[in-house]
């Protein structure tokens, strides 16, 4: 609804958490069952009804540690047997977050992956330092400041590893202060100039005539500046996460509904207008989600104000 009322692409991002909850709470998650089956499901509902808004849609997953790639490997499983089917993944791309493992080991698992999803046209999202905060199920409230800023020739690693992957395409969440949710003033420090470096960095490596060789990722974007969000992006970030924003949003519209229509919301029966009058159309809880959506819908057209992805189309 947002892309189609601003005219620019979306992209639709599908959790560990998320997946499971289109499955069912009560649903078996054995071996992420429920994981993999909802997420499958929910790509699938969007490619069904994305031709209907008339926009491009990108599928994307999000952060998945060591201890979850049974998730990933069921998703990326479903995109081998879509492709066979119909000559594209069924989604866009998926995100490894190895970064509490070595640098040596996330690398390597990173490249044993795309080299998998480049014969299937899938894209990899890595990770590298660490995102603050805590996010469905990750948690690095606690973690040390210093894993919160990526160096140059962290980055530098990765871009030698994954760019000998034939046909592999590949962005990087390298940290740069980056925290999941919402601070007050003052305790979050972006220094987006470390992607800015990073760059210089790679290009003077390379001897390339670009000036952003590496396409970057900028996790944490609820609460950030547009300052910091256009700085970015002149550093080369192609996709920010903003999860926070939107989720106050949708609970904002909704809790705006409840409280516009309280009197309608006490009772199955009984209102203002008589004590025998229905208010199965006030709770009915399409009415509250509705208001939820038309909220997150502008929380998006505003990042897409922020992000340069105004009538793109």
């Amino acid at each position: 609804e947002a892309a189609k009322k601003a005219g620019g692409p979306i992209m639709v991002t599908f959790s560990r958490g998320g997946g499971q909850f289109i499955a069912g709470k009560a649903a078996d998650n054995t071996d992420d069952a429920a994981c993999i089956a909802g997420s499958v499901a929910g790509a699938l509902h969007v490619r069904a009804v994305a031709k209907l808004y008339g926009v491009p849609v990108i599928l994307h997953s999000d952060h998945c540690q060591k201890s979850w790639l049974p998730w990933f490997d069921g998703m990326i499983k479903a995109s081998e047997e879509y492709f066979e089917k119909n000559g594209e993944p069924l989604f866009s791309s998926h995100m490894l977050d190895l970064s509490e493992e070595p640098l040596e080991e996330n690398i390597a698992i990173c490249k044993k992956y795309l080299e998998r999803m480049a014969k299937v046209n899938l894209l990899l999202e890595m990770e590298l330092g660490v995102t603050g905060g805590e996010e469905d199920g990750v948690d690095n409230s606690n973690v040390d400041s210093s894993r919160l800023y990526t160096q140059p020739e962290e980055v530098w690693e990765v871009y030698q590893a994954l760019s000998s992957v034939p046909n592999g395409n590949f962005t990087v969440a390298a940290a740069f202060g980056n925290v999941h949710g919402v601070y007050a003033p003052g305790n979050v420090s972006l220094k987006p100039e470390i992607l800015h470096n990073t760059q210089k960095f790679i290009k003077e490596k390379l001897g390339c005539a670009t000036d952003k060789p590496v396409f970057f990722v900028f996790h944490g974007g609820s609460g950030s500046s547009t300052e910091d969000i256009q700085y970015a992006i002149k550093a080369g970030v192609i996709k920010m996460n903003i999860d926070t924003d939107t989720q106050w949003a949708f609970w904002d519209g909704m809790n705006k509904y409840q409280k516009k229509n309280v009197d309608y919301l006490q009772a199955q029966i009984g209102n203002p207008q008589g004590p025998e009058k229905p208010n199965k159309k006030y709770y009915d809880p399409r009415m509250a989600l509705r208001s939820g959506e038309e909220e997150m819908a502008a929380r998006l057209v505003k990042a897409m104000q922020d992000l340069n992805c105004i009538d793109r189309l």
